[in-house]
């Protein structure tokens, strides 16, 4: 059994989409887990649907949201406080040192993150690859294993299969909670899926269909 999981990504709904599933698996365990997320998505391109944020109210409805989906997923959350789509131009050394830190007190087992190059956006790519460095810098012997999320359209062929593929069925209730707590995001980025009229029937389906197992990739140091 794994000793403390924590989970690095850049944005709130990053965890909800991403590794809830998993999350929820491991505190059903018993498991600690804590999210170090990177920025409040305040350059986020969804304002709800209808509209109820606007670009001076979204960084604050964003936080909120992101608290309320840590506590359906009853983990510990930590705000690194990087703003929004700027994390590639950050010196990749000072974020891996600053992730560090909160390794260094917490003493994971597992550190779940995004694979760099194979997770789209630059934000993920880069705080990924920060976090993979933040690991490197801790003793091989106190090393926590980095899973590492990969889904680019390449990943397949450049990558191979997954290492861990977490069937999270059971979980997919809460996955659902948490993708909806995330409000003024969820519509607008299942419609990247399908057109849906009716978001929770809909959600299900992309659930099933999309997000039923999450996969990650054992990083090789």
């Amino acid at each position: 059994m794994e000793k403390h999981v924590v989970v690095i990504y850049p944005h709130p709904d990053d965890e909800s989409f991403g590794a809830a599933g998993t999350v929820a698996k491991f505190r059903s365990e018993g498991v600690p887990v804590t999210y170090l997320c990177g920025t409040l998505g305040e350059m986020g391109r969804n304002m709800g649907n209808p509209t109820f944020a606007n670009r001076e109210t979204l960084p604050e409805i964003r936080k909120q949201e992101l608290m309320d989906a840590c506590n359906i997923l009853d983990m510990e959350l930590e705000m690194l406080g990087y703003r929004d789509k700027t994390i590639e131009f950050e010196d990749r050394r000072q974020v891996a040192h600053h992730i560090k830190t909160y390794l260094d007190k917490i003493n994971p087992s597992l550190v779940i993150t995004h694979y760099p190059g194979f997770a789209v956006h630059p934000d993920h790519n880069a705080y990924g690859a920060a976090a993979i460095e933040a690991v490197s810098l801790i003793e091989p012997e106190n090393r926590p294993t980095v899973w590492a999320q990969a889904f680019s359209n390449d990943t397949l062929e450049k990558l191979g299969t997954p290492d861990i593929k977490n069937d999270i069925e059971k979980y997919f209730d809460k996955k659902i909670k948490a993708i909806l707590a995330h409000a003024s995001q969820a519509i607008g980025v299942i419609s990247q899926y399908r057109n849906a009229d009716n978001i929770q029937s809909d959600l299900n389906e992309l659930a099933k269909q999309n997000l039923g197992i999450e996969r990650f990739y054992v990083w090789k140091y």
